[in-house]
């Protein structure tokens, strides 16, 4: 039997800010439950430091600047010498995962795909050239093959959406015990915070939130101001668009229209703060993957909405959805002035919304999970790896192209 779980490496693609992205919050959630279970968590990545990054060292993690071909890295991980490596998103896997089997052979290794890079470059390819997206074409596509490649290098990775599972399992035929369907781990929504929720009457306006270094989040709101927001605006002319989001580039802040009641805020501190004013939030999603932050900050606000199929695609798993969901420019306008108008079918929504979190997103059942799981291939690597052929024949020679290939560059640096 291996041994327990007591070290833990995390290495970044950046420092995790909860309040930019719904990435970051997945983030401190995965370090979260680490440190329940009162494992030593260390936390590294090659980016640089932000203003917005979230106090790790505050927080009891250990946080710790490394460089992408260099083998200082080599000496950091043999000291340190983890029990689990988790890879945030498959480029990491890709940069540091051979010098972790090198190094530490036993350390088990775990990916947090975050979303399916793959899906969606191919939606956004297929959206970008005017085409129907379909699910066989991912076979083709390089960034599929990189990212699947370190799926199967890794010992589990942490897939957020049921449909990407789906994915994975019936197009890619991964097999699912390297796999585990694992969405956000949130606190239920309780009756006394529902109580405390602003009424129909005394909210006002429409909001969407985003990430603007995110390109779906970019063409969303691009497609809510040129094609949606006219039409809503035809039927209901004071209506106000309000566009909040960290890291706005030019290209955002010139769809400011206020004549036209189209509003670019900026960032916000506190999430909840806007978005539980308002009355509506849209996300007109029109590619993507994963699973979208705004909607769940919607819901926990108790702010029904109006979203793309994209946009709502595994959030709900089958329960009645959060709001209406629209595809069309026409519809999507038109389902945003009923729900604005109608208190009882808000009501009715955002009673779904509660529903949802609280039975879907339960932080407490997958917290469970997330350990029960861990613990248990970490107990039976050696044998996990053996009915993993593909990832230790993948992990072989990746090891011997990617090494020497760092090595390379390791050696023009100097």
């Amino acid at each position: 039997m291996s041994r327990a779980i007591k070290q833990v490496l995390i290495i970044g693609t950046v420092w995790p800010e909860p309040r930019s992205s719904a990435a970051g919050s997945r983030m401190m959630q995965l370090i979260a439950s680490f440190l329940k279970q009162n494992w030593k968590v260390t936390f590294s990545t090659a980016a640089a430091d932000s203003e917005f990054m979230v106090d790790l060292v505050e927080l009891g993690v250990n946080k710790v600047s490394i460089k992408l071909n260099d083998e200082a890295f080599d000496e950091f991980i043999k000291t340190l010498n983890p029990d689990l490596v988790l890879f945030d998103r498959f480029m990491t896997e890709e940069q540091f995962g051979w010098r972790v089997t090198e190094n530490c052979p036993n350390a088990m290794r775990v990916l947090d795909t975050e979303d399916l890079h793959c899906l969606r470059a191919g939606r956004q390819k297929a959206y970008k050239a005017k085409q129907d997206f379909k699910l066989d074409d991912l076979l083709l596509e390089d960034v599929a093959k990189r990212e699947i490649a370190s799926i199967l290098r890794c010992d589990l990775s942490l897939i957020i959406s049921t449909y990407e599972m789906n994915i994975l399992v019936d197009i890619f035929k991964i097999d699912e015990s390297v796999l585990m369907y694992l969405p956000f781990m949130l606190p239920n929504i309780t009756e006394e915070e529902t109580k405390k929720w602003l009424p129909f009457q005394e909210r006002a306006h429409f909001i969407t939130i985003g990430n603007f270094l995110h390109e779906p989040n970019y063409q969303a709101v691009l497609f809510l101001k040129t094609e949606i927001w006219p039409l809503i605006r035809k039927k209901m002319p004071d209506a106000e668009m309000h566009v909040f989001g960290s890291y706005p580039s030019e290209k955002v802040t010139q769809l400011r229209n206020p004549k036209e009641g189209f509003y670019i805020k900026g960032r916000v501190r506190n999430v909840k703060d806007v978005m539980g004013i308002a009355r509506i939030c849209l996300a007109p999603l029109v590619f993507g993957a994963g699973l979208k932050g705004k909607l769940i900050d919607a819901m926990q606000s108790g702010t029904p909405n109006v979203s793309t199929h994209i946009g709502a695609e595994a959030m709900h798993n089958g329960l009645p959805w959060s709001g209406f969901i629209a595809n069309l420019a026409k519809d999507f306008a038109d389902d945003a002035v009923k729900l604005y108008t109608n208190e009882t079918l808000w009501n009715r929504f955002q009673q779904n919304g509660t529903n949802i979190i609280n039975e879907l997103y339960d932080e407490n059942y997958w917290n469970t999970q997330l350990i029960d799981v861990l613990l248990d291939i970490k107990a039976h690597l050696v044998l996990h790896r053996k009915h993993n052929f593909l990832g230790t024949m993948l992990n072989h020679h990746t090891l011997m192209s990617t090494k020497y290939l760092s090595k390379w560059i390791e050696e023009k640096n100097k």
